[in-house]
């Protein structure tokens, strides 16, 4: 061999290397990952392997479906505003994982989803499990992509951080080639942590808002919406006690105000309490701080006209696309919260406002609203509600998924304390208990309580066990009328006395949850429950209380019967 030939080699066999999957995991570990959520697949055995180099600083919580990882990564996302990560398999595994990848684009949540694939050369022959997921995720994330040279994984995850933290919050989705992953191939540089990018008002937008207040009469406020931060959240508060403003919270986003604030009016959402309807479509300004607008917060677009609305709109959200969307704003303003908040808080009136007294009627209405009202059976759930709301600590963490058990809660409940509500606005059966189980391994020290129903509980059921694996001291409440309640109320309100594939068998839930080494009680009347939630505390171990109610009580305002009187008097008999 020759003298250059030997240098040439030796050259080569000094550069340094590493794998696709050890970039990954350095990436993680830069933009200040924690822990990543996940199902075990032979397409990502690689990062396995180098997240086993990094329990120290990376926990790995390995969950029992894709489903419930995806969902406790969006949970974290709420919580933090910091993007969770789910790690899931190709094929399966990434079409199970989609639900949390779907919440989080409606629900605006920065989350991060990375999935096995395929390995390069098998691509384009459905191989194994193969699918574009280009296609796939296209039109519920924020951007997707696959990794195929290892070299750019950094820029590639850059990008992602940068992407879904920034503008509107959301979903991004990774697919990552087994090959790219276990192949050698040379250390690159890393990217530095990523940094969120955020619009700002500008000094006109803000003197025209402050314009549009002193000229108002009747002025509302209806905030929400992701991107809040403890904060922000402080100078809303100085806003709106300085303009003593009546301040409604979007569906599903009652936490990002103290409920028991004397200017808090209640939650514009899915059974929203009358007096705030009409408060709302009285208004003469009305100001729109965070949420999109959507279905549930205006009431299946009914509370608002379209596509201009008569009271005079300002419209600030973080992403300039929700702009216009459905509702053309007097004053739209793309901003991020923490950016608009603060620019809020230092707007002083001129003179006194003309709708002094407003903000305190409106919270007396919410206060008359949230009493229990009696429902059939020996279960009160809305005095059960209610018992929670004095025991529970400030920053006690309350998750739910959907159903008609959860108007219960959002009626009944006050949240107190910044990011301590979880619930999908994309209305998601089976999220309250994986969130439960991410917001107690992010917070061990705060009491976590999870409500579903019987069928909400079902399709996560199985992560009681995930609880018992990471010794997570949940308290999950599940609400049993053996059927699927919203489903069956609104078969009855259209097709009464029709009852069809609503109906629900159910396992003894208490004994269910002991199966796994759990607590498990079982409570059938009112004055039951309190004794029963104590002793799920004292358990110091994952703790299921199931409630009994019977069919029909449907809603806090309504039974079964009432509801079918309802669609009969519709129907014309």
């Amino acid at each position: 061999m020759s003298q250059s030939n030997t240098s040439a080699v030796s050259a080569a066999s000094s550069v340094a290397t590493t794998t696709g999957a050890r970039l990954i995991v350095d990436a993680l570990l830069t933009h200040g990952v924690e822990r990543v959520f996940c199902v075990p697949g032979e397409s990502f055995l690689a990062v396995l392997d180098s997240l086993h180099d990094e329990n120290e600083r990376i926990q790995t919580i390995v969950c029992r479906h894709e489903a419930a990882a995806a969902n406790m990564a969006e949970a974290v996302g709420k919580l933090t505003g910091r993007p969770g990560i789910a790690l899931v398999t190709r094929g399966p595994g990434a079409t199970h994982a989609s639900i949390g990848v779907h919440t989080a684009f409606q629900d605006s949540t920065p989350m991060i989803l990375l999935i096995g694939q395929c390995a390069r050369e098998h691509l384009d022959r459905e191989a194994f499990q193969e699918i574009d997921y280009r296609r796939m995720f296209g039109q519920m994330a924020k951007w997707v992509a696959q990794i195929d040279d290892a070299r750019r994984i950094p820029e590639y995850l850059s990008h992602a951080f940068h992407t879904t933290t920034s503008g509107r919050p959301g979903p991004v989705v990774l697919a990552l080639p087994e090959d790219v992953l276990s192949d050698a191939c040379a250390t690159v540089p890393g990217a530095p942590a990523y940094q969120r990018v955020a619009a700002a008002p500008s000094a006109a937008q803000i003197e025209r808002l402050k314009s549009l207040l002193e000229g108002a009469q009747r002025p509302m406020l209806i905030a929400g919406g992701s991107g809040w931060t403890p904060e922000a959240c402080a100078d809303l508060r100085r806003f709106i006690e300085t303009w003593r403003l009546p301040v409604g919270l979007a569906f599903r986003f009652q936490d990002t105000l103290d409920n028991e604030h004397p200017n808090y009016a209640g939650d514009v959402g899915l059974g929203i309490n009358p007096a705030l309807a009409q408060r709302i479509r009285d208004a003469d300004v009305l100001i729109v701080l965070g949420p999109r607008l959507g279905e549930a917060t205006t009431g299946g677009y009914t509370l608002l006209d379209i596509p201009k609305t008569k009271q005079t709109l300002v419209h600030v959200h973080q992403g300039a696309d929700e702009l216009g969307r459905v509702y053309a704003a007097d004053l739209p303003i793309v901003s991020g919260m923490p950016e608009i908040a603060s620019a809020f808080a230092a707007l002083r009136p001129a003179t006194e406002p003309a709708w002094r007294g407003a903000a305190e009627e409106a919270h007396r209405a919410y206060l008359e609203w949230r009493k229990p009202r009696p429902m059939p059976g020996d279960v009160q759930l809305g005095e059960i509600v209610q018992q929670l709301r004095t025991r529970l600590p400030e920053d006690a963490i309350v998750t739910n998924g959907a159903g008609n058990y959860a108007s219960w809660l959002h009626r009944h409940f006050a949240y107190r304390h910044f990011r301590s509500q979880l619930a999908p606005t994309s209305g998601a059966m089976g999220y309250g208990v994986p969130a439960a189980i991410a917001a107690k391994s992010m917070y061990p020290q705060r009491m976590v309580v999870a409500f579903a129903g019987d069928g909400c509980f079902m399709m996560s059921s199985h992560e009681l066990a995930t609880a018992m694996q990471y010794a997570l001291p949940v308290i999950f409440i599940v609400v049993n009328n053996g059927h699927y309640g919203t489903i069956r109320m609104h078969q009855e309100r259209h097709y009464p006395g029709r009852v069809h594939g609503t109906g629900l068998t159910n396992p003894d839930f208490a004994a269910f949850a002991k199966s796994f080494g759990a607590h498990g009680e079982t409570v059938e009347r009112t004055e039951a429950f309190m004794p029963a939630f104590e002793r799920a505390v004292a358990a110091q171990r994952p703790a299921l209380i199931e409630i009994r109610i019977p069919k029909e009580a449907s809603t806090p305002g309504a039974t079964l019967e009432q509801i079918r009187e309802q669609g009969r008097t519709l129907r014309g008999e």
